[in-house]
């Protein structure tokens, strides 16, 4: 075994250290092309066929995949980077090389017999929805509208909110649109024993405008002046008929009631003022009873017997 001196070891072992440790900035001719979002670096540069056959292949290989590694290491950690559960990630950018696949892409599933069926008919499948029907939803849309149309103004597209502090006036209103809120807008809402009609729900009275369409005025001013220097008295047909058939109807309901409280009287008990006979037998000339047409022996139309 040959002697070997301590600067040979120390050299050796120098070179090992050196070998473990190399630099990270790697010297290329020619820069690699990188392909981050696939972690892929291309290498473009010419390989020495010298060094290769002096070296054996599999240390030349392992030489030119580390310095290629290395740059991509160092070409990775210049994207942006952020903190994820105590460990830092870079964040990499989408790829740009269209990687092959690696099975074959699968064949189109044949339709069924119903696909078949709708696309020989031209059935279109509908899209499902996920609402559902609300009956709330109808009974509030109703409500609106009730309100709407007593209000007189268009639908709300939400619901009536509450303000933070409601004077007395705008209880009486809440009080009121809610009454009429009803399937039938309040016609058969009961009232309460003290309650007041409410104000402001008639009807309101229009007014023509005071500028604007002069030639409507106009005519107005001068139907009324004709009506004024006509000598007759406008006369409304139907406004008559009306009043005379009432006037007919209530004779005839006069009428009818004087004759039927005759009819109810016969048989009562009417006085009339007897005249006694004077005559034989005590007999008086006159119908016991008088005058009055009331039955014999009536107490006020009973004759004075007659002196013998």
């Amino acid at each position: 075994m040959a002697a070997c001196s301590i600067e040979d070891v120390l050299a050796k072992a120098e070179q090992d250290e050196a070998e473990k440790l190399k630099s990270i900035t790697v010297q290329k001719e020619l820069d690699l092309e990188f392909d981050i979002g696939n972690l892929v670096a291309y290498d473009v540069n010419r390989i020495d066929i010298r060094q290769f056959r002096e070296q054996k292949k599999d240390d030349f290989l392992r030489s030119l995949a580390r310095d290629n590694t290395q740059l991509l290491i160092n070409e990775i950690w210049k994207h942006p980077t952020e903190r994820v559960e105590e460990v830092i990630v870079v964040k990499l950018p989408e790829p740009t090389t269209v990687l092959p696949r690696e099975k074959p892409p699968p064949k189109p599933r044949p339709p069924t017999k119903w696909e078949e069926f709708a696309k020989l008919k031209g059935i279109q499948k509908k899209k499902k929805t996920n609402l559902v029907w609300d009956d709330v939803a109808k009974n509030e849309l109703h409500r609106l509208r009730n309100i709407a149309r007593a209000q007189k103004i268009k639908v709300p597209g939400v619901g009536l909110t509450p303000t933070a502090q409601q004077s007395k006036t705008d209880l009486v209103r809440a009080v009121n649109v809610a009454k009429v809120s009803t399937a039938s807008a309040g016609k058969f809402q009961d009232r309460l024993p003290k309650e007041k009609a409410p104000r402001n729900t008639g009807k309101k009275r229009k007014f023509q405008p005071v500028i604007g369409n002069f030639s409507n005025e106009k005519q107005r001013q001068l139907d009324l002046l004709k009506v004024m220097d006509s000598k007759k008295p406008r006369l409304d047909v139907n406004k008559a008929v009306n009043k005379q058939m009432r006037e007919d109807d209530r004779e005839e309901s006069a009428a009818k009631f004087r004759k039927g409280g005759k009819k109810g009287r016969k048989g009562g008990n009417f006085s009339g003022k007897g005249k006694g006979g004077k005559g034989k037998g005590g007999g008086g000339k006159g119908r016991a009873g008088g005058k009055g047409q009331g039955p014999p022996g009536g107490k006020k139309g009973a004759g004075k017997p007659g002196k013998r």
